[in-house]
């Protein structure tokens, strides 16, 4: 009689009933956020993150859009997000398992630095955000496994710097910075105003001024430039403020009080929506 163990189970398992979630923080990697999970109904709110998203599918599939652009991934493809670029995602069909990191800028220079032997120059980024690459998506798989099993240092941190530099290697670039139009400077000044001053009861009338434009062309330039609303935006920042005072210890209660959320259902529900985990899980990983 053939007998397979609990992790062989878990990988064969068919995407039905409960979903699951795992958050940790490597400090192998400076703490690098990891995050593997099972979503049968969750439908991710549009937001982004400060860092980069790595990520692959393991089964099923997701429907996404990344910067306006609607996708569809499954096992062998690859999620290669830029910080700070609007996304979202859903399940396709019976849902999907997958895999995600979330290395620092400061993270991946200093592992393309390390692997290359020699100085970074520019800002790192990826040409695309979705793309296909099976074996690379294998790696992926058996790296991020390693760092959730905890195996031992070498292997581990041998295993996740070469994905990660091979991954640049083959789907990297620099940020090449547009040229600026009258109207990208006006919306980036509302997008400035709105991080600066997001603890703020900010108004759309105040938010216009700051951008010198009409309140309906602001939101329509807002969406255009940034693929989301500037109230979905300010959300957004919200929960990323959120998740740098719950590293740090904070309670949920006081992070929702302190961050601008109406009540702690309001944090629960908006934390959740963007991040696939609550804060209190968010907190302990």
């Amino acid at each position: 009689m053939h007998t397979i163990s609990q992790e062989q189970a878990l990988d064969v398992m068919p995407l039905e009933g409960a979903e699951r979630t795992r958050f940790w923080r490597d400090t192998r990697f400076d703490g690098m956020e990891c995050l593997t999970a099972t979503f049968i109904t969750h439908e991710f709110a549009p937001h982004a993150h400060d860092t980069f998203s790595i990520g692959a599918i393991e089964a099923g599939s997701q429907i996404s859009k990344i910067r306006g652009e609607r996708s569809q991934a499954g096992p062998g493809d690859f999620y290669l997000i830029n910080p700070d670029e609007i996304h979202d995602g859903h399940p396709g069909g019976g849902g999907y398992r997958y895999r995600m990191v979330y290395p620092s800028t400061e993270l991946l220079v200093n592992i393309l630095e390390d692997v290359t032997g020699r100085p970074f120059k520019g800002t790192p980024s990826f040409s695309k955000r979705m793309l296909r690459d099976p074996d690379l998506a294998q790696s992926f798989y058996h790296a991020h496994k390693a760092l959730e099993q905890a195996t031992g240092a070498l292997e581990a941190e041998e295993r996740m710097f070469g994905v990660l530099a091979t991954m640049f290697e083959r789907h990297g670039s620099s940020i090449i910075v547009p040229v600026e139009t009258r109207e990208q400077s006006a919306v980036q000044r509302a997008r400035d105003y709105l991080t600066e001053n997001y603890a703020e009861d900010i108004g759309l009338d105040e938010l216009a001024k700051v951008a010198g434009l009409s309140r309906a062309h602001l939101i329509r330039a807002f969406r255009r430039q940034y693929h989301i609303t500037p109230h979905a935006f300010l959300t957004d920042k919200w929960v990323r403020a959120a998740k740098t005072l719950l590293r740090h210890g904070w309670s949920a209660v006081d992070t929702a009080y302190q961050c601008g959320f109406a009540d702690q259902a309001h944090f629960t529900r908006h934390f959740k929506a963007r991040t696939g985990v609550t804060p209190g899980a968010f907190r302990a990983g």
